[in-house]
């Protein structure tokens, strides 16, 4: 195959990105939401569900696809489904780190069980992030002029290691917030840019924060 070709993961356009594994993940993101226990919630539990259908249910009708040709509030809503979850989950840790540290008399099983599922939005909403964010977004690496890449992938430095036309999909970004969040630091993906760098660290410190406290949680019980 002709070298451009394998090059295509950063340096020539590319099909529209799916939403749908983005969607699968803002939805498992909003059920383990609503199944923690009501002091770690924010308002209403029916209130985030609610919000986050009305703002994806018109996007995903008007571009199951996104494109270079994507509107502008399009991009909007797509940050704003992000930034939503990732307040209130922020919003749930600090609740949580609160009731671990004051001693609240709630179920030391239920406060770790509601620390994973932080911990699991967590990851889940970073790979949201990074899939939105690197080069300009979805929509922006399927025309010829997006930036640079922000994330290193494997397949960038060794093209003839995959596909000829290959470039990450949601899947390979949710795979680095994994093992960001479980290594607190990143592993074969490097990041780039400050803002790559930046967004690392703050969900390597929430991560770190919320195993930390899951652990002391667990040797207390045991002890």
């Amino acid at each position: 195959m002709p070298q451009e070709e394998q090059e295509a993961a950063w340096g020539h356009p590319t099909r529209g990105e799916p939403r749908y594994q983005a969607a699968i993940a803002v939805i498992l993101a909003v059920g383990l939401y609503v199944t923690l226990p009501t002091q770690l919630t924010v308002g209403p539990k029916w209130m985030l569900p609610a919000l986050e259908g009305l703002l994806l249910f018109p996007v995903w009708i008007s571009s199951p696809y996104r494109k270079a040709t994507e509107a502008r509030w399009e991009r909007f809503v797509a940050i704003a489904l992000i930034a939503v979850i990732n307040i209130v989950n922020v919003a749930s840790l600090v609740q949580l780190v609160h009731l671990l540290v004051s001693g609240h008399k709630e179920s030391g099983h239920t406060l770790i069980l509601s620390a994973m599922q932080i911990w699991i939005t967590n990851l889940l909403v970073f790979g949201l992030w990074y899939w939105e964010l690197d080069r300009g977004g979805p929509a922006e690496r399927t025309s010829e002029h997006h930036r640079e890449p922000d994330f290193l992938f494997p397949q960038m430095a060794t093209p003839s290691c995959t596909k000829p036309g290959w470039t990450p999909s949601f899947l390979d970004y949710l795979y680095v917030s994994f093992t960001n969040a479980s290594a607190f630091s990143p592993t074969d993906t490097m990041p780039l840019t400050e803002w790559a760098k930046m967004l690392m660290m703050i969900q390597a410190l929430a991560s770190l924060v919320t195993i930390a406290l899951v652990a002391a949680r667990a040797v207390n019980i045991l002890g």
